[in-house]
């Protein structure tokens, strides 16, 4: 099984941009607590992350027919990308949308989200630990996936 996180604008600088909202690990720290778990679920993992929206839908449209769930943590492209919504519901990748604060506890702009309606779940507020519950939930995804 093959899953591909994605990481929208701004998330490369995790550790240092508000890190009373988003806490102190940095993306690679994220990665490497995934890619440890993952690998004890034999669960090959990929990490791409862009501030180019475009790039973040070249890697979605790519993802077809390499990688079985997408797990993507838009950003701010979660409220305002239908380019990045439309190209989740083209490639047809059951997708786990994902974040690390309470989006729906925050500023009223940042509770709506284009892509949700389009992705199987979403996990947010959970901090880096929104991570390790996306990989555990496409591993679900997956078995419940091969048994329809």
């Amino acid at each position: 099984m093959k899953v591909l996180f994605l990481n929208g604008p701004n998330l490369n600088l995790l550790g240092q941009r508000e890190p009373e909202v988003y806490g102190r690990e940095t993306l690679a720290d994220i990665e490497a607590k995934v890619r440890k778990r993952a690998s004890d679920l034999k669960v090959t993992v990929d990490f791409q992350q862009s501030n180019l929206e475009g790039e973040l839908v070249n890697w979605t449209q790519g993802a077809k027919g390499k990688f079985d769930v997408i797990v993507l943590n838009a950003a701010a492209y979660t409220h305002t990308s239908i380019a990045l919504r439309d190209a989740i519901v083209a490639v047809g990748i059951p997708t786990i949308e994902i974040h690390l604060s309470n989006i729906h506890a925050r500023e009223k702009f940042r509770r709506k989200s284009i892509i949700a309606p389009v992705c199987c779940g979403q996990i947010s507020g959970f901090g880096p630990k929104s991570y390790l519950l996306a990989l555990e939930a496409s591993v679900d995804v997956n078995v419940s996936k091969k048994a329809d």
